[in-house]
């Protein structure tokens, strides 16, 4: 064998030969929740111990995100390595083939520990299709000073009715006090999502066993009066413009009495470093109206790997970082247990130091364990899914009747006006997709 003089060299000085690792760079796509801007501000540790990969983010508002991720997973562009979606996506994108199943998670992972009902709506056929980053239901979040100042006593399974009495108690508006705060910009994940588990309540549905929809029927008509009239009394001005994160501001501004939303929102609603109103909040279940269904709903934002990526191996070793135990305990060291990433692991609600932390973990767990996907309404319905109805067709229709929701909001039509466009919509639809 024939040494060069530059190989020479190098031995000499002590210099390593070995080839240079390739670095593999993974494009992220995922939300601008607080939970997920936290992981990647703490993802040092994920490349520490793997120098040769490199990660690339794209953070996306949550509607934007639904339609970049959608767009490219169905035509495999591999624009995305890995992609948070919900569990609406995961079943049916696992269905038409356009996802990995997670089958290399590593041995410590403990894909066991997944709580049922967060690991059920994200497999098929027994199969992980998505690892849950933070999982959630909806509950009430609100001031007790205020329902306090109101002469009121939150209970912790409030109906609908107490819900509005006390939301106009607590409305002060020279003071820029909203009674309540709910989601009213238009998309099927923003308040589609709520209204929907709100509907639940009140004993609608979205079709009957026929898939003929139901926006004509008095339970609709209850629950889109209700919250119309409520917000319009007791919410914010520009509510239609109100999402998750535009109320979980007002709410940390103390501007709100009342906040019916992610169970995730309580850590930040909590933290003195984020909430003006930090030592002011309890928490209660989703209201009700006496018909056996609560307004809450089920939801995992979670990371899964498109069918289209070149990179499996290293986005599913990123995934299984990103969702272990051992990321919960980064967080817990940086941040405190109150904020970890809730909603995903049984282990963590048997945590001592995490039921310390935060008095919100009991009610969470609880309201994540009541609502059932393959039971949403009072009366039977064919699908799956609280606040969303598990069909491919649903994601473009609940974005359509989300902005005719919203107009009704914001005053531009009426709610029979509304409901019968809604009507109309689905009709449309599900005709064109072949349901009857």
């Amino acid at each position: 064998m024939k040494f060069t003089p530059l190989f020479l060299g190098a031995l000499a000085m002590g210099i390593s030969t070995a080839p240079f690792a390739q670095t593999t760079t993974l494009t992220i796509a995922t939300v601008n929740n607080g939970d997920m801007v936290r992981m990647q501000g703490l993802t040092a540790d994920f490349t520490t111990a793997n120098p040769d990969i490199a990660l690339q983010w794209v953070t996306l508002e949550e509607n934007v995100l639904r339609e970049r991720v959608t767009t490219d997973v169905a035509t495999k562009g591999g624009q995305f390595d890995v992609m948070t979606i919900g569990t609406y996506e995961v079943p049916i994108w696992a269905k038409n083939g356009w996802l990995v199943p997670l089958d290399n998670l590593g041995a410590d992972y403990d894909v066991d520990d997944l709580l049922p009902a967060i690991r059920g709506g994200l497999s098929m056929d027994g199969k992980l299709y998505a690892a849950p980053f933070y999982g959630e239901s909806s509950f009430v979040m609100y001031r007790t000073d205020l329902m306090e100042k109101a002469g009121l006593t939150m209970p912790d399974a409030p109906t609908w009715d107490f819900i509005a009495e006390a939301a106009r108690a607590m409305t002060d508006r020279a003071n820029d006090i909203n009674g309540i705060c709910l989601r009213g910009k238009a998309g099927w994940g923003e308040n589609t999502a709520f209204i929907t588990a709100m509907s639940n309540s009140f004993g609608a549905r979205w079709f009957d066993e026929t898939w003929h929809p139901q926006f004509d029927q008095p339970e609709w008509k209850n629950t889109l009066q209700f919250y119309v009239d409520l917000m319009t009394e007791a919410g914010p001005v520009g509510a239609s413009s109100n999402g998750f994160n535009e109320n979980l501001t007002l709410f940390q501004q103390g501007k709100c009495g009342m906040w019916i939303d992610a169970t995730v929102a309580a850590s930040f609603v909590t933290n003195p470093a984020e909430s003006t109103v930090a030592d002011k909040v309890g928490f209660a279940l989703a209201p009700d109206t006496g018909m056996g269904k609560r307004g809450n709903w089920l939801w995992a934002w979670s990371l899964a790997i498109p069918a289209g990526s070149q990179k499996v191996e290293a986005a599913e070793k990123f995934i299984a970082w990103a969702t272990s135990k051992a990321y919960l305990e980064i967080v817990a060291a940086k941040e405190g247990w109150a904020n970890v990433p809730p909603g995903t692991r049984t282990s963590l609600y048997a945590n001592p130091e995490y039921q310390a932390a935060a008095p919100f973990a009991k009610m969470t767990l609880e309201s994540i364990n009541a609502a059932d996907p393959n039971s949403p309404t009072v009366k039977p319905v064919p699908y799956t899914g609280v606040q969303f109805v598990a069909i491919p067709e649903f994601q473009g229709l609940g974005t359509t009747v989300g902005q005719i929701f919203s107009a009704a909001l914001a005053g531009q039509t009426s709610v029979d006006d509304a409901l019968a466009q809604a009507q109309q919509a689905a009709d449309r639809e599900m005709q064109a997709g072949g349901y009857y």
